[in-house]
């Protein structure tokens, strides 16, 4: 399912490019790909676990560390306020199927990851933990979307991405705006997560009820 998601955004996306003579969604692909690392790295969690802590905990940090990619497609919807030549409808289909895919593998990994720590912690702590993983993760959505930050910039400028974190969590009323829009998405990835995580649960119950 998730290679003919794929597969038919990036048919999508190829069409748009022969109609409109521009490559200006050709970034999406981009944003699918640093999408999918947290997906793949989630995926290595259980199979690490009875390795070495050290092995573990960079698999878990780089996950996290790439974790904000998946989330940050649904900020890609913003571009339906753009001009365009294209038919809004058809660029509404296009990032709104790029934005569902990339939901789906964060709150996949998401899950890798909370069954990951279940098996170290109690469920209370375990619940506060994903609290606190989506609230980074919607931390980095927001560095991403309007700090125009980036995941390697960890490595590339660490210095400039520190301080700039640092003087949000330092000022957070001069820094009042990012923090709403942290809680916000925080928020809303919470539902969506909780939705999704319990909707297996709703569809069996229905299949008994029939």
């Amino acid at each position: 399912m998730l290679a003919a998601s794929m597969l038919f955004i990036g048919l999508l996306i190829s069409f748009r490019i022969l109609y409109t003579d521009n490559l200006k969604y050709i970034s999406m692909i981009w944003n699918i790909f640093l999408a999918w690392i947290p997906f793949v790295l989630a995926g290595f969690l259980q199979q690490y676990r009875l390795k070495e802590k050290w092995k573990q905990l960079v698999i878990f940090g780089t996950w996290l560390l790439f974790f904000p990619n998946a989330l940050y497609i649904v900020t890609d919807l913003v571009h339906l306020q753009d001009e365009s030549t294209m038919p809004w409808w058809f660029d509404a289909v296009l990032l709104f199927a790029s934005s569902f895919i990339g939901i789906v593998m964060a709150f996949v990994s998401l899950r890798k990851a909370e069954l990951y720590l279940s098996s170290y912690f109690k469920p209370a702590v375990v619940s506060i933990l994903m609290g606190i993983v989506l609230f980074m993760g919607s931390f980095g959505v927001y560095l991403g979307r309007f700090e125009r930050w980036n995941s390697w910039d960890v490595v590339n400028d660490p210095i400039a991405l520190g301080v700039g974190i640092a003087s949000k969590i330092i000022n957070p009323v001069d820094n009042y705006r990012a923090w709403a829009i942290t809680i916000l998405f925080s928020g809303i990835y919470a539902v969506l997560y909780y939705f999704i995580k319990t909707l297996p649960q709703a569809l069996s119950g229905v299949k008994k009820t029939g």
